[in-house]
């Protein structure tokens, strides 16, 4: 249990979860067998409640079920590495990739690798090159989800 809400605390802090959807993450995550009275009340909210308030229900049904919030850091590593999976399993195109790294943070030598060759891509990419650019990244995600340990 929690699984969803785990990645939603870091989807969340790196922007890729917004604030209006998390009254209806916290309905999945009751259904997921997750509970916890902010949970409950949170779940009970419309997307067009008042931001403040759907934001502090959410950290606060975290902190009640033991899931920590990450810093911007993490968040950003995690997304970095989720996108690499992504591509690596071929749920997301290179361009795909490379446009949703807005968040991204690199640490280590292969999120460095990694985020640098997608950002090498622009709409202004010759065509020719774009093959070779998609090759690099695949081949740069390849790495990063190794060198984490689990495809």
């Amino acid at each position: 249990m929690a699984e969803r809400l785990r990645n939603s605390a870091w989807q969340y802090v790196a922007g890729i979860v917004p604030v209006e959807d998390l009254p209806m993450l916290a309905a999945h995550a009751l259904v997921d067998g997750d509970d916890s009275p902010a949970l409950r009340e949170l779940a009970g909210l419309s997307r067009r409640d008042d931001t403040d308030v759907i934001r502090e229900l959410y950290r606060r049904a975290l902190s009640e079920l033991g899931i920590p919030v990450p810093d911007e850091e993490t968040a950003g590593r995690r997304a970095l590495l989720d996108r690499a999976r992504a591509l690596v399993r071929g749920e997301l195109t290179a361009v795909e990739v490379a446009c949703g790294l807005y968040a991204a943070a690199a640490d280590t030598p292969e999120e460095t690798h990694f985020l640098e060759t997608a950002a090498w891509y622009s709409e202004w990419l010759d065509p020719a090159q774009l093959p070779g650019w998609e090759r690099e990244l695949r081949a740069a995600g390849l790495s990063l989800v190794t060198s984490a340990g689990r495809p």
